[in-house]
């Protein structure tokens, strides 16, 4: 059996990913199954995709934007080249199926798998879907909704599940996060994410308000590797050395430190991204959003008013990020434990830990 998964752009599209196969391979472990990923070049993500033994081939991808831009301009011609590479790596490879996560690494695999009728799976992430999942939807057999109520999609097609996520990130241990980030535990923990690459908005905003923040609470924060060194220095010069021992600053969490940080926390600060927030909720851990502003359909500020649908989250837009009142409103939230602990359960009940064991099930019954 063999599965072609794509899908690309960003980590979120990589993370899904990984969490089917392990899965697909943990419930069949009998079985002879032959996967790869064929996508943009993703550096990182090719690394986690390696070791669980996934075929990875580059397909030359053009993202083309809603905003002008020259790189529109080279973007355009990429389109072509990879599809015709698409085609070429499908005819020979002669998949069972093709499963996508979305965004624009995905669409020249997906136009490939129409052309050549190969059976066609998509995932979407989002609470509202990108352009390209809008299109490829139209020939998908299936197409499996990360959040309720997702529209642009034909009903009769649609299965809302849930966002796969890797099951490794429910087994953290407070004991082993208490050794691995060397806390000091007798104040309230933050966990701060700005997704795979970090978040300048975020570290900033934790640098301008850092020893208010020092003074109540002790503090992982995850910066994004591109900004971490300026943060770690400035951070230094604003606290004494008995401070410092409550900010733990790294460039990025790997996966078993992610699953302690997220085990250990009383509450998350992030981004909204789907998979950070289905990773967080999973975990029953309150939050407080901050969307990226300007991300494609808007879907991050999207997402995160779902969230807060639910009563699992706090969001806070950017143009209403000020210091000062963000620090006002955590300190609200920990004033009242009750609030805390209600925001605890409604994310659990948001969560939908299942989602990556219905997709694993779900190839499998379909390729058997």
């Amino acid at each position: 059996m063999k599965i072609v998964f794509t899908g690309g752009g960003t980590a979120g599209h990589i993370f899904p990913i990984i969490a089917i196969v392990r899965e697909l391979r943990n419930i069949y472990p009998g079985e002879n199954l032959k996967i790869y990923y064929a996508g943009p070049k993703h550096s990182y993500g090719e690394v986690l995709l390696s070791q669980e033994s996934v075929i990875i081939k580059n397909i030359v991808c053009g993202k083309i934007r809603r905003y002008f831009s020259f790189k529109n301009i080279i973007d355009i011609f990429k389109v072509p080249v990879g599809i015709v590479q698409s085609l070429w790596f499908l005819f020979f490879c002669a998949p069972d199926v093709v499963f996508s996560t979305g965004g624009y690494g995905s669409l020249p695999m997906a136009i490939a798998a129409l052309v050549l009728r190969v059976p066609f799976l998509l995932q979407e992430l989002d609470a509202v879907p990108g352009l390209v999942s809008k299109v490829t939807s139209k020939w998908a057999l299936e197409i499996f909704t990360a959040f309720p109520d997702t529209t642009h999609f034909p009903k009769n097609k649609s299965i809302f599940v849930g966002n796969p996520i890797r099951l490794s990130l429910l087994n953290g241990d407070i004991n082993t996060a208490a050794i691995t980030f060397a806390l000091r535990q007798n104040k309230p923990l933050l966990l701060v994410l700005g997704g795979s690459q970090g978040s300048q908005t975020i570290n900033q905003l934790i640098l301008d308000l850092l020893p208010e923040l020092i003074a109540d609470f002790e503090i992982i924060h995850q910066t994004g590797l591109a900004h971490q060194k300026e943060t770690q220095l400035q951070a230094k010069a604003m606290l004494d050395e008995e401070k410092q021992r409550y900010y733990h600053c790294f460039a990025f969490l790997n996966e078993a430190q992610l699953s302690h940080a997220l085990k250990a926390c009383d509450l998350v600060i992030s981004r909204a991204g789907s998979g950070a927030i289905f990773e967080i909720a999973a975990n029953a851990k309150p939050m407080i959003l901050i969307p990226l502003m300007g991300s494609a359909q808007d879907h991050q500020v999207k997402n995160a008013y779902k969230v807060a649908e639910y009563g699992a989250a706090l969001v806070i837009e950017e143009q209403n990020l000020k210091p000062h009142l963000f620090l006002q409103k955590l300190h609200s939230l920990f004033a009242q434990p009750e609030i805390l602990r209600t925001m605890s359960q409604n994310a659990l009940r948001f969560s939908r830990p299942k989602a990556t064991t219905i997709i694993a099930n779900y190839l499998h019954e379909y390729l058997t």
